[in-house]
């Protein structure tokens, strides 16, 4: 196997299990803003390398995406629903830096600025676990529209509204 594979994103993923995993990252992320400074940097820090796992080959080596693909996602609907991997990938990047910001601001003493960095990603993270809005997926678009992201790398991502169910929320 190729460093390649080891590291590839899925093409498709299903938005059931990235709105549950989504769903996890908030709770982890409510816990880390509300236990005593000591601790928040290892939840911080357990936020980072889930990110990180999941960046780097989606569900398949994070805790919470093989807890979400496999145990709740199942329950909420046997039929997946498949999106694109691309812009997934991109929201869990994004996730990344900004619990990676938060780490370093609990870890330097700024508990509040990293308080306010993780509340900032569960508001992103509740959109898409509640109300099935990935800010990460609009972003995605919204650059490959300006040309900074190949329309090539993803094509049904450079008009997100034009697919099933999603004209609704326009």
């Amino acid at each position: 196997m190729s460093l390649r594979e080891v590291f590839a994103f899925p093409e498709t993923v299903n938005d059931y299990a990235a709105r549950c995993t989504a769903g996890l990252v908030v709770a982890l992320a409510v816990v880390t803003m509300i236990v005593p400074s000591p601790a928040q940097v290892w939840f911080a820090a357990a936020l980072v390398v889930g990110f990180a796992l999941r960046v780097a080959g989606g569900p398949r080596y994070s805790p919470f995406g093989r807890l979400s693909v496999h145990v709740i996602a199942p329950r909420v609907s046997a039929v997946p629903k498949l999106v694109s991997g691309a812009p997934k990938r991109f929201a869990q990047t994004i996730g990344l830096v900004m619990s990676s910001i938060a780490l370093a601001l609990f870890l330097t003493g700024f508990s509040a600025g990293g308080t306010i960095v993780l509340g900032v990603l569960v508001i992103a993270a509740l959109a898409e676990s509640a109300l099935g809005f990935c800010l990460g997926c609009w972003m995605y678009a919204k650059l490959q529209r300006a040309g900074v992201i190949s329309e090539d790398s993803c094509v049904d991502c450079a008009d997100i509204w034009a697919r099933p169910g999603m004209a609704a929320r326009n």
